[in-house]
């Protein structure tokens, strides 16, 4: 009995080993799932830093007209509108209205303006219906202008056409062309030096050859008071022809 006494090592069951032998291989296994959680977990935190790297989309340029008032430069319209490239660029596509000297603008010259200003052409429309401001601030464009038209006989007679409608003036693109075309063979800068106005002094001027008396008088409001300018001067011209002729269609003749 004694001897049964004895303190012995107990003995252990071999499935015991191997089970614990495979949960301690288990857990060694565990280890890399539990980093690959962790590597997973902090995935999202990079993520803002990788999406500040991409490029933010450049909003394309819009054209519009704009016309000059008195005070502009080509700096300060170029920063209105944020024009890519600045008073440069903006002479740049401007050069053959502007000139040789890009800080010669007269009031009533039209630029093509390109702008990346959002929602900039809705904004000029609108500052045009509002009361002039005091000379020296931003320019305003009329509603006319906001819209983009050919520099050339065309675009001329379409815009004075448009600001015409605005106004109440009759006359139609046919009646405009064909007296031009009589009058000055579509030159802006046509000149009457020989007649009896040139002898008065008071020679004949631009498109529709109107004379500075009466260019003045049916001037309209919202265009140059340069006679010489197409758009002013065929809006005068078919004021006066309105109010003397009934409408610039009615004209087939020296007028």
């Amino acid at each position: 009995m004694a001897g049964r006494g004895k303190h012995r090592r107990p003995r252990t069951n071999p499935l015991t080993r191997g089970f614990i032998a495979a949960g301690t291989g288990g857990a060694a296994l565990t280890l890399p799932l539990l980093g690959a959680t962790h590597a997973s977990a902090a995935a999202p935190q990079s993520a803002p830093a990788a999406a500040q790297s991409v490029p933010q989309a450049v909003q394309p340029a819009k054209s519009l007209t704009y016309t000059v008032v008195k005070g502009d430069s080509l700096a300060r319209i170029a920063d209105t509108y944020d024009v890519s490239g600045g008073w440069k660029q903006l002479y740049k596509d401007n050069r053959a209205a502007v000139g040789s000297d890009p800080k010669l603008i007269h009031p009533g010259l039209k630029l093509t303006v390109k702008t990346t200003k959002t929602g900039a052409a809705k904004k000029t429309a609108t500052k045009s219906s509002a009361p002039a401001k005091p000379a020296g601030g931003v320019a305003q464009a009329t509603q006319a202008s906001a819209k983009t038209y050919a520099d050339n006989l065309d675009g001329w007679i379409r815009e004075a056409l448009d600001i015409m409608a605005q106004k109440g003036i009759p006359g139609s693109y046919d009646g405009i062309y064909r007296n031009v075309m009589r009058e000055s063979s579509g030159n802006p800068l046509a000149i009457n030096n020989w007649d009896s106005n040139a002898a008065k002094g008071t020679p004949s001027k631009g498109l529709l050859q109107t004379i500075d008396p009466t260019f003045q008088a049916y001037h309209v409001d919202g265009t140059s008071w340069d006679p010489y300018d197409p758009v002013a001067n065929i809006t005068a011209a078919c004021n006066y022809a309105a109010d003397r002729y009934g409408s610039i269609d009615n004209v087939n003749g020296p007028y």
